[in-house]
């Protein structure tokens, strides 16, 4: 089996292209891929979706990458959190487009795109804005709306370990998010604290199975969003 294991982030990230729609993991630092976002805005591309729970904290990771104008739309459900600045700046500002989506229903869309579902009925926001300009339909005398999967170029995820055939395990509730994007994206790039050799995870462990994970990086020390904010700083 090929080694998925490359040698640094930026070589993971290195034929990310214009346009792309991204999907970052999260909910909560343990599943937030900080070193793997960096490096996105070292890369350079440019006219990207992201697909994400939230647009992150102060001016690193996520909010980071807004900041530097990387981003043309987010499909998020917590586009203001605490410590986030950049992206109601941007929006007010007319600088970035934003679908919001409930978060039990983005979770669902990205799991159906992974598993080919082109769409589903959910009661969720029926009767709000959220509903204008979508199918709706009435099942056993309840009215649902028709949301569509979602799926994605590329899927940056922080899993706590992985073999080097791209089976990974997670760090708690980065397990909310992380294993649906590896599944709903063509590419998906894992970054995680430890990479060891096949064989040795215990497969009834494995979370995210090899077969949806096509790249996975080392960072031994990963940095904490909620550390770094704490600490003001800025990325670049």
């Amino acid at each position: 089996m090929i080694n998925k294991q490359v040698s640094s982030p930026a070589e993971a990230l290195a034929d990310v292209f214009d346009g792309a729609v991204v999907m970052v993991s999260g909910f909560g630092e343990a599943g937030s891929p900080i070193e793997l976002i960096h490096a996105l805005i070292d890369q350079g591309a440019r006219e990207l979706t992201v697909v994400s729970n939230n647009c992150g904290s102060g001016e690193v990771g996520l909010a980071a990458l807004l900041k530097a104008g990387r981003v043309r739309k987010v499909v998020c459900s917590f586009p203001r959190t605490a410590n986030s600045t950049v992206f109601p700046d941007l929006y007010h500002s007319g600088k970035i487009e934003l679908e919001l989506v409930p978060q039990g229903t983005l979770a669902e869309r990205i799991r159906a795109g992974g598993a080919g579902i082109p769409a589903f009925y959910t009661p969720a926001a029926v009767g709000t804005p959220l509903a204008e300009g979508k199918e709706s339909r009435d099942f056993d005398g309840k009215t649902y709306l028709m949301e569509r999967g979602l799926k994605a170029d590329f899927a940056l995820i922080k899993g706590k370990a992985a073999d080097n055939h791209g089976n990974v395990i997670y760090n708690k509730t980065a397990r909310n998010f992380g294993p649906i994007m590896a599944m709903g994206s063509k590419t998906a790039i894992v970054q995680v604290e430890e990479v060891v050799s096949a064989g040795e995870i215990d497969p009834e462990v494995v979370v995210s199975p090899g077969i949806f994970v096509d790249r996975v990086v080392e960072v031994a020390q990963p940095a904490h969003e909620s550390e770094l904010v704490a600490a003001g700083v800025s990325y670049p």
